[in-house]
């Protein structure tokens, strides 16, 4: 397991818009992080006091920048910006996450990695239960 101390300082999301909490395994192609934030009244992301889970691209999305930049630093290098540049086959199990107990597990897989893209899949799961899947586009700046 990897504390926030290990890797928040290698992407660009800081303060209460840094989602994750922790990485709980990672690998090449894989990582699995977990999140409590969603609970937070300071999520930058609720409205009207409220969190959608359409929300829960942008935990895959922060879990696709940290993979990509532990990548990178076990190359000896540093990792590109990315751009999210499109999501496909988004699907949802819930409408709201705020009153969700406990914390959502994130699991993205890097399905293709060329020079200047990456493709990734990603599944949020709460409790046993899918939340979100779906498929991200990334172009690297």
């Amino acid at each position: 397991m990897l504390s926030k101390s290990v890797w928040a300082h290698l992407i660009p999301h800081a303060g209460a818009m840094c989602l994750l909490d922790a990485v709980v395994d990672w690998d090449a192609t894989h990582l699995h992080a977990r999140s409590a934030s969603h609970r937070r009244r300071d999520n930058p992301l609720r409205a009207d006091g409220h969190l959608h889970a359409i929300n829960l691209c942008e935990y895959a999305a922060q879990a696709m920048a940290v993979h990509g930049a532990l990548r990178a630093r076990g190359m000896g290098a540093v990792a590109r910006p990315g751009f999210l540049v499109a999501l496909r086959k988004v699907t949802l199990g819930v409408e709201w996450i705020d009153d969700l107990a406990g914390k959502l597990q994130i699991h993205v897989e890097c399905l293709l990695a060329l020079p200047d893209s990456l493709q990734y899949g990603f599944r949020v799961e709460h409790g046993g239960q899918v939340l979100a899947t779906g498929r991200a586009a990334v172009v690297l700046g």
